[in-house]
């Protein structure tokens, strides 16, 4: 086995792998969507991938977009990603060719100032999870997906439920920054500063998502935030809606209504031609992992490693 530069010549063959792995994926999950693979071609052109070769076949294939700043909002942190589809690796041997895959792109991550390296992986795939562990990998995010089949739970009386206008929306931010304190606590430690979470509520009035809320008479108690975009090609699939945000008021929970306002969304969406529900998360959030779990399948985990400072050139 040869690890060389990924390339346009292994394309074919790139794209092969790719709808071999997600199709491992969809006989796990059959719910994902029957959806191409997007193109690889910025992949094999950047110089960052890597590919796994032997007797001009190929075996494995590492790629990932240009060096993002500040990676995950920590300043002067360089990240470099790789998405679900910009990588992709045969079964026989997966574990040993994830790795050689990986030592030879994370040299060429750190050449261009990568210090965060993440990568996207099929939650059913352990050989590639059990590599990256190895390597100094840890879960960070993961996407979970459901029908809209509605959801029956109790919730009290007094409760309604609504979807809100754009110019209603901006009444949330208290809760908005709730949530983002939250973040900040252990064991998430998703620090926001001032100004983060200035330019985080900035972007929500400029570019509003849906908003599905919660009241106890007229005081806003919980919000789900809805997005036809998602964070893999698999959520980007025709009639497929994303949840991109939620929080309920520490002392509402518990008592089935962020239950009952997930069941008013999905009813929602249901009648307006959509087919699936996806969200993300995460994984070291424990009160978002607990919720999502109950109602959505995981297929996504996404890990990550610092490496050191010192052997970024």
């Amino acid at each position: 086995m040869q690890i060389i530069d990924f390339t346009k010549e292994w394309l074919p063959e790139a794209y092969r792998l790719a709808e071999e792995n997600y199709k491992e994926a969809r006989e796990v999950l059959p719910l994902l969507p029957d959806v191409p693979i997007p193109p690889l071609e910025y992949f094999a052109e950047n110089s960052l991938g890597t590919a796994a070769v032997e007797d001009g076949c190929l075996l494995g294939f590492l790629g990932c977009f240009e060096p993002w700043s500040p990676a995950f909002c920590t300043p002067d942190t360089v990240g470099m990603f790789s998405p679900l589809h910009a990588h992709a690796v045969q079964k026989e041997n997966r574990e040993r060719i994830w790795q050689r895959l990986y030592q030879a792109a994370g040299a060429k991550w750190a050449k261009v100032g990568g210090e965060s390296h993440a990568i996207a992986l099929y939650s059913h795939d352990i050989a590639a999870q059990k590599a990256l562990y190895q390597y100094g990998f840890g879960a960070r995010c993961a996407d979970f997906i459901r029908t809209l089949t509605p959801i029956t739970t109790a919730c009290p009386t007094q409760i309604r439920f609504a979807e809100l206008s754009a110019a209603e929306t901006t009444a949330l931010h208290p809760m908005r920054s709730a949530l983002v304190d939250h973040l900040g606590q252990s064991p998430t430690f998703m620090v926001h500063t001032a100004d983060g979470l200035r330019l985080f509520l900035e972007r929500r009035e400029t570019e509003p998502p849906r908003m599905f809320a919660a009241f106890d008479g007229e005081r806003p108690i919980a919000y789900i935030e809805l997005t036809d975009e998602g964070e893999n090609f698999a959520s980007c699939a025709p009639h497929t809606a994303n949840i991109c945000g939620a929080y309920c008021l520490p002392e509402y929970r518990g008592q089935g209504i962020a239950q009952a306002l997930l069941d008013h969304l999905i009813r929602t969406v249901q009648k307006e031609g959509f087919m699936r529900l996806g969200v993300d998360c995460e994984t070291f959030n424990p009160t978002a992992m607990g919720f999502w779990r109950k109602y959505f399948t995981q297929y996504t985990v996404s890990v990550v490693r610092r490496i050191d400072e010192n052997a970024v050139i």
